[in-house]
């Protein structure tokens, strides 16, 4: 989604390598490559441009690679140490210490900028995350958290790289879990023990306290009121957590009827699928023909009873979604849904909209461990571990990136001992305590940072390390926000706290002849951390 950045030091050493390409003769069949190579003896970066153009060229890659690294010694000019030829046709560049202290002043002068995208750059989208979406019966459990921490991160990330992004939260405030819901707090009110398949939980006797008369109230008014108290919970616990949504949207509202139309909005997608003919009756049941978008078989939106499934309300949801102006919908479900996806797209393309713009992301189950022990979670028996138990255990931000260091669709165990820990073993913590201990040189050093005032003898390898790894930086949120996978940018905070770890272990810094230049890598460092923790949901602490 996110396919223009602005200019940054490797985007014009790609565009040297092309222009290279250029003068050869040869375009490339396909985009080269241009990576950190994973030893640094084989150079700062390493290219297959050369393989690339050997079939055009009718030349050995190797020939090639010769050829080509000339070419770009040429385009480089200074900013080239040298180039060495590798294997079939790499070509290994190593870059001089001038390349390294201009990308690093590159990284200061774009500032809040580095790494983002221009709100009105192309390929911009208007996108809706919605997630958590936990039915409005219980408190957020550890697996909303999860979906909590996710959807947050997604939509932070998004915004980052120049999209117009929308936060939802979509409550399930319709159907027989609310007409239960409100049965349990009756049943409590009058100081009985709730009904088979009631909701167990103490919140429920909270509820019921909190609602004078509900013990002989109107069952329906009574829901709704239990539904309100617990979706002014669950908000407070998710703002606890540091999410925050744009819209609480109620599937209720779908069923309600539009004074303006005089149809609610499920009636009216409805009509939208039977203009485009993807409805029929069956045995006085209303249908709608997915098989012909993919899906198994056809589906019921309307019983012979005139009760809508829960079906018909995801299809007005979204097609209201698509009327609102979305063009990129992310729905965030929990593991449980994963055989309800293909109707859903077949619904979604039914309604007209496009392949690709509906993506459903299916979030695994999460399992907290202390020792050997692991919590189970049901609302309905009241066992099971809140999201404010779970911040109150090991505070918001190790709870962020504990459940966030995973692909999504993996299962995970979060290891609370671990997450408790203040050492070097726990992750979260050695991250702020890099960038807490670099707020510490930044108030002590007493020089004027400057990226260009090089230490007399050449740059350190570690010097050279740290500064590669902060180019990487714009790369690496584009690549978590394009693969929807969040924990690639917490393996990238975490691989740059442990390479300043080793460059402060390398380079000292106050006093040092070369302090003006390793201030401002290590300032431009703690932008780069609070930058990235921050697209995490997590603080970064100043002092520790």
């Amino acid at each position: 989604m996110s396919d223009a950045h602005p200019s940054t030091p490797v985007d014009e050493l790609r565009a040297a390598v092309l222009r290279a390409a250029a003068e050869l003769g040869a375009t490339p069949k396909a985009s080269p490559t241009l990576e950190r190579p994973k030893q640094a003896s084989h150079g700062d970066y390493a290219t297959n441009a050369a393989m690339l153009l050997a079939g055009a060229l009718k030349a050995p890659p190797r020939e090639v690679a010769g050829r080509l690294a000339d070419a770009i010694a040429v385009e480089l000019g200074e900013d080239l140490d040298r180039a060495e030829i590798a294997g079939p046709g790499f070509i290994n560049l190593f870059l001089t210490d001038r390349w390294h202290a201009h990308a690093l002043a590159d990284v200061l002068a774009a500032g809040d900028d580095f790494g983002r995208v221009a709100a009105d750059a192309p390929g911009r989208h208007v996108v809706n995350v919605e997630f958590v979406s936990a039915n409005p019966t219980g408190p957020v459990h550890v697996g909303g958290s999860r979906n909590a921490a996710y959807g947050d991160a997604l939509a932070r990330m998004l915004s980052f790289l120049g999209h117009d992004v929308h936060r939802e939260y979509y409550v399930n405030d319709f159907g027989s879990q609310i007409v239960k819901l409100g049965e349990s707090v009756q049943a409590r009110a009058r100081g009985e023990e709730v009904p088979e398949g009631g909701y167990q939980g103490s919140y429920v006797q909270e509820i019921a306290d909190a609602l004078p008369g509900a013990a002989e109230g109107d069952l329906a008014e009574v829901s709704q009121q239990a539904v309100a108290l617990m979706v002014e919970r669950v908000r407070a616990s998710l703002a606890a957590f540091r999410v925050e949504f744009d819209t609480w949207f109620s599937e209720k509202s779908l069923h309600d009827v539009d004074p303006r139309t005089g149809v609610s909005r499920v009636r009216h997608a409805f009509d939208v699928l039977e203009e485009q003919g993807r409805t029929y009756r069956h045995e006085g049941a209303l249908w709608l023909r997915t098989t012909a978008f993919g899906d198994d078989k056809d589906r019921v939106l309307e019983r012979s009873t005139g009760d809508h499934t829960y079906f018909a309300s995801d299809i007005a949801y979204h097609q209201d979604k698509r009327e609102r102006g979305f063009d990129r919908m992310l729905d965030v479900w929990g593991a449980d849904h994963h055989g309800y996806m293909p109707r859903m797209h077949a619904a979604y393309e039914a309604l007209g909209g496009a392949k690709g713009e509906l993506e459903l992301l299916i979030m695994q189950f999460v399992h907290l461990v202390s020792g050997s022990e692991r919590a189970s979670m049901s609302k309905r028996s009241g066992e099971f571990v809140t999201l404010d138990e779970l911040v109150a255990e090991i505070g918001v931000d190790a709870a962020r990136w504990f459940l966030l260091a995973r692909s999504h669709d993996t299962t995970m165990d979060l290891d609370l001992d671990l997450a408790r820990s203040e050492s070097s073993e726990n992750p979260v913590y050695y991250v702020q305590y890099a960038h807490a201990r670099i707020a510490s040189i930044m108030r002590r050093s007493e020089v004027t940072p400057d990226p260009v005032v090089l230490p007399g003898a050449e740059l350190h390898p570690s010097e050279r390390a740290l500064i590669q790894a902060l180019l990487a930086f714009g790369p690496a949120v584009a690549d978590a926000a394009d693969k929807r996978s969040p924990h690639r940018l917490v393996t990238y905070v975490l691989d740059l706290a442990q390479t300043f770890t080793a460059f402060y272990r390398d380079c000292p810094i106050i006093g040092d002849p070369a302090e003006e230049f390793r201030v401002a890598l290590a300032g431009a460092t703690q932008h780069v951390l609070a930058t990235g923790l921050d697209l995490l949901g997590i603080g970064a602490p100043e002092e520790m």
